[in-house]
């Protein structure tokens, strides 16, 4: 699976995390490393780009008005 690398990043990020005081970023983290491993291991985004799987939308609509809210 050429997309594992994910898997690293998200356990980074989770261990930084728990080692700054941020818990529940930490178990949030873990949870969404666990569902990445279940969609790497389904081959559902093998072979996709970002723009081809979706996924760069959902960023977008998720976190582009971020710095707006308040």
């Amino acid at each position: 699976m050429k997309n594992e690398w994910i898997l690293d990043v998200l356990d980074d990020l989770r261990a930084f995390a728990g080692a700054n005081g941020l818990p529940s970023l930490a178990g949030q983290l873990e949870d969404t490393a666990l569902m990445a491993a279940c969609e790497l291991a389904s081959g559902s985004f093998e072979g996709k780009t970002l723009e081809a799987s979706g996924a760069g939308n959902s960023v977008q609509r998720d976190f582009g008005n971020a710095r707006t809210r308040g």
